[in-house]
């Protein structure tokens, strides 16, 4: 029998691929994922949810597979982290949007800064949010950008594996298209793995969540 893919297993590519789809329960995961993506907004949104539900889970030792349950709690993290995602892209958006409204190249320049760091830091709130599920700490872009800092090469690794896998889901429009429903939620829970493993790694071992 294969090794459970768990967060005591050392980060890799290949675990982290493997992980959403190493048991029935995890397929079964992201089928119920892709079908809810057909639900515009709030299916994105109660995926949201579900990732924080099975990072939870496995912070506390528990098998991240099924987590679909208790979905007003689903909605609601997914509705906190969602919102959180455009507090910290905000920012880069409206520099974004004067450079289209000004044809200013200067404000082009500082929104794609801004905007790429804000998705750069987004992981850092969204782990912390699953072991404490504390909302006030989202919205402190210090404290979240002091912690991706020290986390340094195990975050950067976590980023490393989540770009290739990001680009692979896009293997799923070759499925009539739809397929892409299921490879996104299938990234997404790679994702989740990836930086729960490096937050477990840096902080959890050390015995503190700071």
């Amino acid at each position: 029998m294969a090794e459970e893919i768990d967060l005591r297993t050392k980060l890799s590519f290949r675990n982290a691929i493997m992980f959403p789809i190493q048991n029935k329960s995890g397929i079964h995961d992201i089928l119920i994922g892709g079908i809810l993506l057909c639900v515009p907004f709030f299916g994105w949104i109660l995926n949201m949810g579900h990732r924080i539900a099975y990072v939870r889970k496995m912070q506390n030792g528990k098998k991240p597979f099924p987590s679909w349950s208790n979905w007003r709690q689903l909605f609601y993290d997914g509705g906190i982290t969602f919102v959180g995602m455009l507090f910290y892209l905000l920012p880069g958006s409206i520099f974004l949007t004067l450079g289209y409204l000004y044809s200013f190249w200067f404000f082009y320049l500082i929104g794609g800064v801004l905007f790429a760091f804000g998705v750069v830091v987004i992981p850092g709130y969204m782990t912390h949010y699953c072991w404490n599920k504390s909302v006030g700490e989202i919205f402190r872009p210090g404290l979240v950008v002091k912690r991706v800092f020290r986390m340094g090469q195990h975050y950067w690794k976590a980023w490393s594996i989540v770009i290739p896998t990001m680009l692979l889901s896009f293997l799923g429009l070759l499925i009539f298209g739809i397929g892409f429903l299921f490879t996104s939620v299938w990234f997404w829970q790679t994702a989740g793995y990836s930086f729960a493993n490096a937050f477990t790694n840096f902080y959890l071992r050390k015995g503190s969540g700071e």
